[in-house]
């Protein structure tokens, strides 16, 4: 059984106070009641050390939302996995589709950033997703499995559950649209076959897929409920207290079923 997981990416949003009153909220919340949903916030880099101070203690993981493929050298505005650690991270955000459509990273670029994460002892989120014209294409299955092999091929994967996989159509990131749950579980048993070519089938049936694109409240609970949905990646909703914890319930609803 895989425990769903719910993370928070703030982008590039929020100053320092706000984002201490946020994750202070949140964390405040959960530390109330038990969840049976691994939380997780990832705010930018600047913001580390007050994300850091307002989780301690509670069981919300701190994330980071990128990561450089070398432990250190003449890489000017690049932070390495081993800082991203020693800043309090347990986890990475890689190949967001603002990373690649904004700022060019290729599959390739994914890869050696991911297993320089792993290797660091940070757990890696591997974005993938399809854009509005591939998916008018027909060309959802063909880009989800390049994005696979390109992103995560080779990796030596022993332990399933420090990799997940967030399935973020980019034609639903930031609009407002939402892939129907249906459309959203055919996506992502097209990526746990996939993984379970590139990986091996006992190793993707162990990693988490993440649905991002959209993620509100309102929609949370019938897209976790589906088989191959793990949790949820979230932007926007994330930005509040209440939806992201309302989203999280969501997933701990879909979990006791």
């Amino acid at each position: 059984m895989r425990q769903p997981f719910v993370a928070g990416n703030i982008k590039m949003n929020l100053n320092r106070a706000e984002t201490t009153a946020l994750l202070s909220a949140v964390a405040g919340s959960l530390r109330q009641s038990a969840s049976s949903v691994e939380v997780a916030y990832c705010p930018p880099a600047a913001h580390l050390d007050v994300a850091r101070a307002a989780l301690a203690g509670s069981a919300v993981r701190l994330g980071a939302q990128n990561a450089h493929w070398e432990s250190k050298g003449a890489f000017t505005g690049e932070v390495s996995p081993a800082m991203l650690r020693e800043a309090g991270c347990g986890l990475v955000i890689l190949g967001h589709s603002e990373r690649r459509t904004l700022f060019g990273e290729t599959d390739a670029d994914v890869l050696r950033k991911t297993r320089a994460v792993l290797e660091a002892g940070l757990d890696a989120v591997v974005c993938v997703g399809e854009t509005e014209a591939e998916r008018a294409a027909g060309a959802t299955e063909v880009v989800l499995a390049r994005q696979v092999v390109g992103s995560l091929g080779g990796l030596d994967i022993q332990d399933p559950r420090r990799l997940t996989v967030a399935y973020e159509p980019v034609w639903a990131i930031g609009t407002g649209n939402t892939a129907t749950p249906e459309m959203a579980q055919a996506a992502h048993r097209v990526l746990r076959g996939e993984l379970a070519k590139a990986l091996g089938a006992h190793t993707a049936e162990g990693i988490r897929i993440q649905y991002g694109g959209s993620v509100k409240p309102d929609n949370a609970e019938a897209l976790l409920a589906q088989p191959d949905i793990d949790g949820a990646l979230v932007g926007g909703a994330c930005l509040e207290a209440s939806s992201f914890l309302a989203i999280i319930r969501a997933g701990e609803a879909t979990a006791r079923r």
